[in-house]
């Protein structure tokens, strides 16, 4: 018999995400059951030891004939009963440890603008598998000060740096074990959930133009709805089988059955009639109704005008993964602006017939280009990357003076069949990018007295917000 492995880190992790995409543990239960030694619990979480060495106690109660046929309705019933809190605790330990939706939402805010869950490179590395790469005490030292681990020679840290060309990462101290392992159990579940559709599907989806941040949130507080009910009924159900099952060991059920007179269907009834009855059970129930509406109401306010993810289907089906991917051409070229003012600008149709003048003219997308032109029409493109208007962005600020690459921001445009928001946009993601990103004063005298300046009170490098990064009035006015 193949041994349980237990002791495996992705094991638990593993569990939950087949728990709750496939609800089928039947291996797991099995294992469980037939693993005749015990397992090693200095290699298993703290948080997972009890549920899982309450589980390895009292299976042999649970299945053992004999304790059946001699005190079927106490033993056993403390067994399942056991069983079924070991179970519970085991998800719910898991779920608190590894919150994948709130994992979520820390992943789209901090990683997504340089990394992808799956294994694609973005700006840094794809992050499927990596606790199969570092375990979590090194990536909670590498998120919190990257740098701090390159320093001191760490040869994965080093041989990472020098492979995306020593692009520096940005640290989040402020991102404690908890949190880190809560994106990771995102990342994970995103993995094994089903493949996403092909591009032009996604392009199609979200047409009506908004996020759905809030749909996986709220899709999992239905599932745990859902789970708790169908566990009082299995509950309800189990109660009644075994105590007619104790009935009949001890030769009573029949005459029980004749005097009460009363059906199987009866008694579950009235079972159910009396914990509906109970005070206690309907106060939980009306609270936790009450908590987890109040958790659904705020993660939908909190995603208002949030459009991440956010594709379009446009007039004419133009290829970033074509143009700007495979044949090269610099961002520039289409969008004038980008160096010189507020807007990037979207290309005019005669900038397209530069080359479609010659190039593909029967293609039906480029006759779209010649009809808008003889029709003197512009051609209507839908806006991707939308930002409030009260909010002000200088595209000429960032690109020039900042340096700042139109991957940062907009993702690796060279690889999207169609152009999607890969960044929430919102003020805390620019705030947090003025608070880490360092000036770039070399060989720019403008810079100089404040560099100077800088140095008499603190050894830290001139950030963004040391130069009126963070003033509202810079945005807003």
């Amino acid at each position: 018999m193949t041994k349980l492995p237990i002791c495996q880190n992705n094991f638990i992790t593993q569990f939950i995400v087949n728990f709750r995409n496939n609800f089928s543990y039947k291996t797991f239960f099995r294992d469980i059951i037939n693993t005749n030694a015990a397992p090693n619990y200095r290699k298993i979480p703290l948080q997972y030891q009890i549920p899982i060495l309450l589980l390895w106690r009292e299976k042999a109660n649970f299945f053992n004939m004999n304790t059946v046929k001699t005190n079927l309705h106490s033993k056993t019933m403390r067994s399942t009963a056991k069983l079924i809190v070991a179970f519970g605790l085991l998800f719910c330990t898991q779920t608190m440890a590894q919150d994948a939706a709130a994992g979520e939402a820390l992943f789209k805010n901090n990683c997504s603008s340089c990394h992808a869950v799956t294994g694609e490179r973005v700006i840094g590395p794809g992050l499927k598998g990596i606790t199969a790469r570092r375990d979590l005490a090194w990536i909670v030292k590498w998120v919190n000060n990257p740098q701090a681990v390159i320093a001191s020679g760490d040869k994965y840290a080093v041989e990472l740096y020098n492979k995306y060309n020593q692009a520096q990462m940005t640290a989040y101290p402020g991102l404690k074990e908890a949190d880190i392992s809560n994106i990771i159990a995102y990342i994970d579940a995103s993995n094994a959930a089903p493949a996403a559709p092909a591009a032009g599907a996604v392009a199609a989806a979200p047409s009506s133009g908004g996020a759905t941040d809030s749909a996986p949130s709220a899709l999992f507080s239905y599932i745990l709805v859902a789970l708790m009910v169908v566990m009082l009924l299995v509950l309800g159900v189990l109660f009644a089988i075994l105590t007619i099952l104790s009935k009949a060991v001890t030769g009573n059920a029949a005459a029980t059955s004749a005097a009460n007179g009363a059906s199987f269907m009866d008694t579950l009834k009235a079972n159910l009639s009396k914990v509906s009855q109970n005070p206690t059970i309907r106060t939980a129930t009306v609270w936790l109704f009450i908590l987890l509406a109040g958790k659904a109401t705020l993660d939908g306010a909190f995603n208002i005008g949030i459009s991440q993810g956010y594709a379009p289907k446009q007039p004419i089906a133009f290829s970033h993964k074509l143009h700007a991917g495979q044949y090269e051409i610099n961002c520039n070229y289409c969008h004038t602006g980008v160096n010189r003012g507020k807007s990037a600008h979207i290309p005019s149709a005669n900038i397209c017939m530069n080359c479609h003048g010659a190039i593909k003219r029967e293609s039906p997308e480029i006759q779209k280009i010649y009809a808008s032109i003889e029709n003197q029409q512009p051609i209507e493109w839908v806006r991707v990357h939308n930002l409030p208007d009260h909010a002000y962005f200088n595209h000429a600020q960032h690109v020039n003076v900042g340096a700042i690459e139109c991957t940062q921001c907009h993702g690796e445009i060279e690889k999207m069949e169609v152009v999607q928001q890969r960044s929430t946009l919102t003020m805390g993601w620019c705030i947090d990018c003025h608070r880490k990103t360092e000036v770039n004063t070399k060989d720019n005298a403008y810079y100089d007295k404040l560099v100077s300046a800088h140095k008499l009170e603190s050894k830290e490098p001139l950030k963004v917000a040391n130069i009126g990064g963070l003033e509202c009035s810079k945005c807003h006015y």
